[in-house]
């Protein structure tokens, strides 16, 4: 299962007149922490789903929204693991929305597994491709469209730091995405274009439900955090805000921490 990506496109302060985004490989919940936050901004949206996803629940989330804020939407089913795919969604993005501002890189692909001797290599090159290939091919097709002032923003993880033994694969992809944050926000600073991540604790998303976690782990999901609780996603929403924002025009190569409390960054 994979989680959701926004490309977007915003006029004049961005974030805080107009915004398009283009989102990939989520349900409805993702489009409601959306229309939260931005139900007073113009907004257009463009969805693709990753193959295997569940492309009517998306899409049907995409209506919803757009219903809600009474803008335009797209919707275009594919497969990230796919470089041309990659290429052509940036590509359609670009005429669809006038160009590209903002790049949210949020689809992964999670699989518990109790030993390394467990993971095949074709689903080992599922995960790799979809966290770590697909971000940079679309940050490759997406960067001679963006202008100074542009934003992209990775979804790290606790991963990243204390990973789990039985997600093997997946944390180690995660620890990489900090590291290109890092990386690519040195390379684009001269440019103007701010490169920062979020890096989430135990969440509910897709991921848990669709393979991600044991079913012992579901029923304790959160509970070693001070909080006791796993968090929800619409709690992530106003990090990803503020980062796209002008008014976060200093930070760049940073990445910001929502673990109930874990001590991450």
């Amino acid at each position: 299962m994979a989680r959701l990506t926004t490309l977007a496109r915003a006029a004049g302060a961005r974030m805080s007149e107009r915004a398009s985004a283009a989102v990939w490989g989520q349900t409805r919940r993702f489009f409601r922490m959306q229309s939260r936050l931005r139900s007073n901004e113009p907004t257009q949206i463009f969805v693709c789903a990753v193959a295997g996803a569940a492309v009517g629940a998306l899409v049907a989330g995409l209506h919803w929204l757009v219903d809600l804020l009474h803008q335009l939407g797209f919707a275009v089913p594919g497969d990230l693991r796919e470089e041309a795919f990659c290429q052509k969604l940036v590509d359609q993005a670009v005429q669809a929305l006038g160009g590209l501002d903002i790049i949210v890189n949020n689809a992964g692909r999670q699989q518990t597994h109790a030993s390394i001797l467990d993971i095949s290599t074709e689903q080992f090159d599922w995960t790799m491709k979809t966290n770590i290939y697909a971000p940079f091919w679309i940050i490759k097709a997406a960067l001679p469209h963006l202008q100074p002032g542009s934003v992209i923003i990775g979804t790290a993880s606790e991963q990243a730091y204390d990973p789990s033994a039985d997600l093997y694969d997946y944390a180690q992809t995660k620890a990489a995405t900090m590291n290109y944050i890092k990386s690519l926000a040195k390379q684009l600073a001269p440019r103007g274009i701010r490169v920062n991540g979020v890096a989430p604790g135990p969440t509910w998303t897709a991921l848990q439900v669709s393979g991600g976690a044991t079913q012992e782990k579901l029923v304790k999901f959160g509970g070693d955090t001070p909080m006791g609780r796993p968090g929800q996603p619409a709690e992530l929403a106003s990090i990803y805000v503020q980062l796209a924002a002008n008014s976060g025009s200093y930070a760049t190569g940073q990445i910001y921490g929502s673990s109930g409390g874990k001590g991450q960054p």
